[in-house]
């Protein structure tokens, strides 16, 4: 908000305009005026109006009608009502609709004054929030994190890949940050001031992810109602993010074979599209596997698997957990206000301690609840969700003697780590970085 605050005064009594203009120019705000609610309109377009002050009852447009219109353009518009006597009820019924306040004729001056000032104190407070978590979401998403040795070469190979036009392939487990990698090779890369568009396979149903993927046209089918651009329209120029691309149905894999291969593409319904995208895909399954068992196209695999870079389990990148666990403390101390400013060693301990199934998310979520339930200006093992602060966990540290067998030691490896995880032989695949099929294969076998 500008240091000097403008007011919109809307009266169709000119002498009340004059009145209040001289009021608030003695308080040293800028005034705008309008005579009625569709001029009011006009000026709001064309003027950075911090507070509108509107008279209830004009000819034409109401002040309730303007103030519908306003928060159509401008949702966090400060709009306060005057109102006569024998119109309060209507009054109120505007703050229902968003109104700051109202204050009843004759106006005195204190009242006024007091009212648009706390009106402009709540948006300033407003507009500080919203860019606070614009700078909070921008933080979260594009923040890279981590000096660890697998971390290092997994950014070196994106940074690598960021500047060609090749498909990039980002594997591994969920909750490692694949996004983010993407993300980061986006904005290294030519198409980085174009749009980057991040679809999770997953979350679309497949009876309408081809629609949503390469568009539809008004009356394709039954409910289009209307044309819709697909994910390779909305990201022309730029990059097309598909995670979880494992999940994409076959009828469905055969089409985007064919954008990757000639470059084009058809919406429902329409006409031949060009697919001006740089693709980048990501799983968390063993693409491999789903390829051998008949789940995934080999074509379409190696289609996409031009650039594979691994994006490694948190267990593997240790020496990041203090980093990253600091970085999350920060942004959410500054997102809910809290005067959180450090990890108590024990804590910290906890953390280095602790398997992290979930890695970097999981870790995330930990330090938010954290921050929230901290009492005082450092977290401490209390602060953390059970699992975390639990003391009696499994040694992670397993000991073999000199010239003991390659199977007895995956035998021990997978009896502990069986251990660890309570008997959860998924969890366990994950920690092992294996294909739960492989950990059910090497068990039969042992």
């Amino acid at each position: 908000m500008d240091s000097v605050p403008t007011i919109l005064i809307v009266d169709d009594e000119v002498h009340n305009l004059d009145s209040l203009e001289r009021i608030f120019k003695k308080e040293e705000m800028r005034v705008v005026r309008a005579t009625s609610g569709k001029e009011a309109i006009e000026i709001f377009k064309r003027h950075e109006v911090d507070v509108v002050l509107t008279d209830l009852l004009m000819p034409g447009m109401s002040g309730v009608d303007l103030l519908k219109a306003l928060r159509a353009l401008a949702p966090e518009a400060e709009v306060v009502m005057m109102t006569a006597y024998g119109t309060v009820e209507t009054a109120v019924d505007a703050m229902k609709e968003g109104a700051y306040d109202f204050v009843e004729k004759p106006l005195k001056r204190m009242t006024i004054v007091k009212t648009v000032r706390k009106a402009l104190e709540r948006r300033s407070l407003v507009m500080e929030n919203r860019q606070l978590r614009q700078q909070i979401t921008s933080q979260k998403q594009r923040t890279i994190v981590g000096n660890s040795p697998p971390w290092r070469r997994t950014l070196e190979l994106a940074s690598q890949a960021a500047p060609s036009m090749a498909n990039v392939l980002i594997q591994g487990e969920s909750g490692t940050g694949k996004e983010i990698l993407a993300r980061y090779i986006h904005d290294n890369s030519p198409r980085s001031g174009k749009a980057f568009v991040a679809v999770n396979c997953a979350a679309v149903p497949e009876t309408i992810i081809e629609g949503e993927m390469f568009g539809y046209e008004r009356g394709a089918f039954t409910g289009a109602v209307q044309k819709r651009e697909g994910f390779f329209a909305q990201a022309g120029g730029g990059t097309l993010f598909l995670d979880e691309v494992g999940e994409v149905p076959p009828q469905v894999q055969v089409k985007l074979l064919r954008v990757i291969q000639e470059g084009e593409y058809m919406p429902l319904g329409g006409k031949q599209e060009i697919a001006d995208v740089r693709l980048i895909a990501a799983t968390n399954k063993d693409l491999a596997l789903e390829v051998s068992e008949g789940r995934f196209r080999e074509d379409l695999f190696y289609r996409l698997n031009v650039i594979l870079i691994e994006s490694p389990p948190l267990r593997h990148r240790r020496d990041d957990i203090t980093l990253l666990a600091d970085h999350f403390l920060k942004v959410f101390a500054l997102r809910d206000g809290k005067d959180v400013s450090t990890i108590s060693e024990l804590t910290m301990n906890r953390l280095m301690d602790y398997s992290w199934p979930g890695n970097i998310r999981e870790l995330e979520n930990a330090i938010e609840r954290a921050v929230v339930l901290a009492r005082g200006s450092s977290v401490e093992p209390g602060d953390l969700p059970d699992a975390v602060k639990a003391e009696d966990r499994v040694s992670e540290s397993i000991h073999v003697t000199v010239g003991t067998s390659l199977e007895d030691i995956e035998r021990l490896v997978i009896r502990e780590t069986l251990k660890h995880t309570g008997g959860d032989k998924k969890l366990a695949a994950h920690l092992l970085g294996i294909a739960p099929r492989t950990i059910y294969r090497k068990l039969e076998n042992l």
